[in-house]
């Protein structure tokens, strides 16, 4: 272990221990392993018996989130996580044990549920997290493994099952929120909620403006959310749901070697060619549970999803009108022979989705406006139009076993997808390409209670993962149809884990894997297509092996410490690459190489946070956020092919963060508030937050410095 990492850590423990030589009254608790359901199964199963490593955020976490738009804050004590946030807005990478770190953006192969309606696409991807307003969730399931035979492709490396708050004990109550901060930061919430004897409510809207921390990076968004339960009977209850975003966010692009003199600075494409993504996105979705009787029911939903994207780079703007619609059904049957409780599911999901896609050459004019009626289209500057349409069907079967303190889950799914592209300005007879993928995935696992203080789980899982829509419209051959080349990536996850606690003090899981996938994901780029376009091939076979660790410790009734620590071992074992993709003029084409290691996938990764109560009133917390170097790309000049590529991988410098923040609870006049001030990077920091695996372009993406954030926050 690292100089850092023990520097880090001895540090919040002397921390915790000056703190505790003071106390006050009022009570840290713990989360009861026994009282907690996880639903992201598909099947509710006690946290305590989950045969998989599983991280539950509830409200407490989320309400110490500094600014309450970042998926980052959210899952900052999350172990086995890689988030990287492009530019200070909500334009992520997420990646779970390495699976998905290559995507461009966006997150692929991980599911996003929120408040049961899915929000990958039928290739598996969530192209972000705009519809989520994070100052109004309540709680967060983060399984952690593939889950591709409960979900599919939107599987392949787990599953963040989000849930928004609802309801309240009055019939109409609400929250007036307003955050100001460093680079122009701005956030407003207003969010109204009640309940009655059948009905629970919630509606928001949020407002957030930002200047970034580099030039060219200023955004703002408009989020609206509605969310009713209406629960008319004991057996059954319907959930509607209304979301609404509106976002827009500049695009500095990454720095190469020569620009890090000045990390505040845009590339020197960003500006000149207007770099930018817009999003227009409306979602409607309903789900419903019906209890036919304690022995069976039946769970169905349903979502229309409508959106307007547009990008601008150096080479294109791309515009895209998409509708995504889809439905599930699942089926649950309950039989008890005695001690022994059998639980049978089985279901099927549904997924469409069309786009309508066009590509126009940009030109260095920051006040240029496309048109954007197709119709009228300026054929000189065309470079694609296109429709791209995707279907897919999941089948699953799920099975549970509960036998005293012996639990057992195993799963089976099948999955069929088509991909089908019409390039508009070809012929009728060369117009239509299509791609299709299908696969059987299974799990089991099991969980073993031996006592509050231990569970031993240990499961199998397999991973499902097709080209994403973002890769296969990714053509290295063409600015129009699809990349054919590509192949479905298959995983193959071990895992053996132990959690329990104790009483109110202590709480704690940890987790070692092993994961094989063959035919996994390379990027690359081609010459004469410009520095940021990015193309996507299968590289061959990896090797994954990681620790995964979270802790929570109550040092007294008022000073609690959390620790979440990631171990990640992630490495090539084969590099067979299509010669289709072999550019001999542009050195980012060359493959992974045997041996080497994953980019952006550092080897430690810590985060720890000291809480206090100093009195009822008023709360402090510090936090250290600690990532080792991690792996970019191999110098294909010097690497020959024979000897260890990892002697000629260049490699990015880790960093250690330093945050604290203070929270001031208060009445008056029947009003509850509370008024926070919260300080990120306190020492100001330089450094990279992550890096993109190119030699050059827009590889380097740095960090903010000293962030510092105030918060008043009303309820009445």
């Amino acid at each position: 272990m690292t100089k850092k990492i023990l520097f880090t850590a001895i540090l919040i423990a002397c921390c915790g221990f000056i703190f505790a030589q003071t106390k006050s009254s009022d009570t840290a608790k713990v989360v009861n392993l026994k009282e907690v359901v996880i639903s992201s199964n598909r099947i509710p199963i006690k946290l305590i018996n989950n045969p998989g490593a599983v991280t539950f955020i509830d409200k407490e976490q989320l309400k110490s989130m500094p600014k309450g738009i970042g998926v980052e804050e959210a899952l900052r004590l999350t172990p086995g996580v890689r988030i990287d946030n492009q530019h200070d807005g909500e334009r992520v990478h997420l990646s779970i044990r390495g699976q998905g770190i290559l995507t461009e953006r966006g997150l692929r192969g991980i599911g996003v549920v929120v408040d049961g309606i899915p929000v990958n696409d039928p290739s598996g991807f969530a192209p972000d997290l705009y519809d989520v307003d994070w100052s109004t969730v309540k709680s967060i399931e983060v399984l952690r493994g593939p889950l591709a035979s409960i979900y599919g492709g939107s599987g392949a490396a787990g599953v963040l099952n989000i849930n928004t708050m609802c309801g309240g004990e009055k019939p109409l109550e609400g929250e007036l929120s307003q955050t100001f901060g460093s680079n122009g930061f701005s956030k407003s919430l207003l969010q109204l909620n009640g309940s009655s004897n059948e009905m629970d409510y919630r509606a928001s809207y949020s407002r957030t403006d930002g200047d970034g921390y580099r030039d060219h990076q200023a955004y703002w968004s408009n989020k609206l959310s509605e969310k009713v339960v209406y629960h008319p009977s004991e057996k059954l209850s319907i959930q509607q749901i209304v979301s609404h975003v509106d976002y827009f966010q500049q695009n500095p692009e990454g720095l190469n070697l020569g620009q890090f003199n000045d990390f505040k600075q845009a590339n020197p494409d960003a500006c000149p060619f207007n770099e930018y993504q817009k999003t227009n996105r409306t979602t409607l979705g309903a789900t419903a549970k019906y209890l036919f009787s304690s022995l069976q029911d039946v769970e169905l939903s349903g979502y229309l999803r409508n959106w307007n994207y547009k990008e601008t780079s150096n080479r294109c703007a791309e515009y895209r009108s998409i509708s995504n619609p889809g439905m599930s059904g699942q089926y649950n049957l309950h039989l008890n022979l005695g001690e022994v409780k059998n639980h049978f599911s089985a279901g099927a999901d549904l997924k469409w989705q069309k786009i309508n896609m066009y590509k126009l050459q940009s030109t260095s004019d920051p006040n240029r406006v496309e048109s954007t009626n197709e119709t009228n289209l300026e054929t000189d500057s065309l470079m694609a139009n296109q429709i791209i349409w995707q279907r897919s069907v999941g089948g699953f079967f799920i099975y549970h076993l509960e036998y005293n303190n012996f639990n057992l889950v195993g799963s089976v799914r099948y999955d069929y997808l088509v991909n089908e592209l019409t390039d508009k300005m070809k012929g009728l007879s060369e117009a239509v390409t299509s791609e299709n993928f299908d696969h059987v995935t299974a799990r089991i696992g099991a969980s073993y209670q031996f006592a509050d203080a231990m569970t031993l789980f240990a499961n199998w899982s397999q991973g499902f993962i097709p080209p994403s829509t973002e890769e296969l419209a990714s053509n290295p051959m063409g600015y129009s149809g699809f990349n054919e080349w590509l192949t479905p990536a298959l995983s193959n996850c071990y895992e053996l884990g132990f959690r329990g606690y104790l009483g109110k003090r202590f709480y704690y899981e940890l987790t070692g894997f092993y994961m094989k996938t063959d035919d996994d994901f390379f990027r690359f780029k081609q010459s004469g297509r410009g520095n940021q376009e990015v193309f996507y091939g299968n590289a061959g076979n990896s090797e994954r092996k990681g620790i995964e660790f979270y802790g929570k410790y109550n040092i007294t009734d008022d000073l609690s410490i959390q620790l979440a620590y990631t171990y990640s071992d992630f490495k090539y074992t084969s590099a067979t690459v299509n010669p289709i993709y072999t550019d001999t003029a542009y050195v980012l084409t060359t493959p992974p190489a045997d041996g080497q290691w994953l980019p952006n996938c550092p080897k430690h990764q810590l985060y720890g946070e000291i809480n206090y109560r100093i009195c009822p009133s008023l709360r402090i917390s510090a936090g250290a956020e600690y990532q080792s170097k991690w792996a970019i790309y191999t110098d294909a000049k010097a690497y020959n092919g024979e000897m260890d590529p990892t002697i000629y991988q260049n490699w990015q410098d880790g960093f250690n963060l330093f945050n604290a923040s203070a929270v001031w609870s208060w009445k008056l006049f029947g009003l509850k508030g509370e008024l926070s001030c919260s300080v990120r990077n306190l020492t100001g920091e330089k450094y990279m937050a992550f890096t993109e695996p190119d030699p050059d372009g827009n590889s380097y993406q740095p960090g903010p410095s000293t962030e510092v954030f105030g918060k008043l926050k009303i309820r009445f």
